[in-house]
């Protein structure tokens, strides 16, 4: 399943999905408050669409595909402390601080807005049986149950699903699991909130017999359970509209697809801010054309003449590998060079080795290297028979990549464990690996194959 953008600039792709995401999460909400109310008021319909809308909002803020790291509560009054006394600084150290402080605000204010929805939610399914306040409190108590699992869970990173289906038959497939989620938050938030109201001052609750509270109850776990299953489907809803495959081409047939279709691409890649959600779709449109048959036209247009076009993308699709085995040296590092130091941290399982948050963070950008891998390594072999004017040996790509590939490969098997090596930040580099070449009678085309001190393994 594909989005074409041709006709949307870059800059609109990722608000129109927002819209048409609203739009589905109203038609999907509407028959369960129907469901519940069978003569609804204007007044509660118009309180669970602004709560939802008010969630919507804060789920689209936070989410991210990135795992961006949020700042503990010494880091971040640390960072606080000396924005306020020095001004903050310029050194990557405090802009990392700032960005995990940005984080964690963020965190914190979504915490906020989960109450928020939850308490108008529930006040406006069951407020009117079971009593505002008491069913505005149970609201909060969930809100703030299913913040703290979303936060927990680092649910707000989205989930690119490796076979690409349609918007009707992801959204099917994700509705029982929804059901089975929402079902544990409302039950735990249930109990929860009922003891809240069995322990509150007498001058805060409502006057009512034991049957009553026993009848209030009930509408109250009937509502949170249909608020929390609406949350879990506005969830689901997002993450199959944002990861959805976006084709960065022009109409097949115009004027623009016959001169260069590869330039909306290689834009999307190049001129997208780092770690975006529009970066990502241009990595994951990039790696679905150069592997499938989908769009055959296109990955021609990659062997144009000049060989341009294809240095540009084997140059994108390498910064992001090249930038792993850099962190992944530079948390390699602190590790004692001592052998027996080294052969004690390769005996430990992998999830317990890592020490140093550098090597957790190495691994952030592990999807988007993933989709560059799988680019450079399909167009690397297609070009075999696809290449006609032979630019991918021209370039030199070839050999860079196959350098580049390797390299990380053994700076990830260090990180891993998988290899013995006393220095595990001096092994091979891709400068190091030599490739008997000949003479190809072209040299006006830059080469892209990396310099010896610019490998971060030397």
């Amino acid at each position: 399943m594909s989005s074409s953008s041709s006709s949307i600039p870059p800059s609109e792709i990722i608000k129109n999905r927002y819209l048409g995401f609203l739009i589905w999460q109203s038609l999907a909400t509407a028959p369960i408050h129907l469901l519940l109310s069978p003569s609804p008021r204007l007044l509660s319909f118009l309180l669970l669409h602004l709560s939802l809308l008010l969630l919507s909002l804060s789920l689209f803020l936070l989410s991210s595909p990135h795992p961006h790291p949020s700042a503990p509560p010494p880091l971040l009054l640390s960072s606080l402390l000396k924005s306020l006394i020095a001004g903050g600084g310029s050194s990557p150290s405090s802009a990392d601080a700032r960005h995990r402080s940005r984080r964690t605000l963020a965190s914190a204010a979504f915490l906020l807005a989960s109450a928020m929805s939850g308490s108008l939610a529930v006040a406006a399914v069951a407020g009117r049986r079971g009593g505002v306040l008491e069913a505005g409190a149970a609201g909060a108590v969930l809100g703030l149950g299913f913040g703290a699992d979303y936060l927990y869970r680092r649910r707000w990173v989205f989930g690119f699903p490796i076979i690409q289906r349609t918007l009707y038959y992801s959204f099917k497939m994700g509705l029982s699991s929804s059901a089975k989620q929402a079902l544990k938050l409302s039950t735990v938030s249930f109990f929860s909130s009922t003891v809240l109201m069995i322990f509150l001052p007498d001058q805060f609750k409502s006057k009512t017999t034991r049957v009553q509270f026993i009848i209030q109850l009930i509408y109250f776990y009937v509502g949170m359970s249909a608020v929390s299953f609406c949350w879990e489907l506005s969830h689901h809803l997002l993450q199959v509209m944002h990861t959805k495959r976006c084709s960065f081409a022009p109409p097949q047939g115009s004027a623009a697809a016959e001169t260069n279709p590869s330039e909306p691409l290689l834009e999307a890649l190049e001129q997208s801010s780092p770690r975006s959600l529009l970066q990502y779709l241009a990595y994951l449109d990039l790696c679905m054309v150069s592997e499938s048959n989908v769009e055959p036209w296109r990955r021609a247009a990659f062997f144009e003449e000049t060989g341009e076009t294809y240095r540009r993308i084997i140059s994108v699709c390498l910064r992001p590998l090249e930038q792993l085995t850099s962190r992944l040296a530079e948390g390699l590092e602190g590790i004692s060079k001592d052998k027996s130091d080294m052969l004690s941290q390769q005996l430990i399982s992998p999830t317990d080795s890592y020490g140093d948050s550098r090597l957790h963070e190495a691994f952030n950008d592990l999807q988007v290297c993933t989709w560059s891998a799988r680019t450079v390594a399909a167009l690397t072999a297609r070009s075999r028979w696809e290449d006609r004017y032979g630019v991918a040996q021209l370039t030199s790509c070839n050999s860079t990549v196959v350098s580049t590939l390797l390299c990380t490969l053994m700076a990830v098997e260090v990180c891993l464990g998988k290899k013995t090596s006393p220095q595990p930040a001096q092994f091979m580099g891709p400068a190091n690996i030599r490739w008997a070449t000949g003479s190809t009678g072209r040299r006006d085309i830059q080469t892209a194959t990396p310099s010896k001190r610019e490998c971060p393994l030397w």
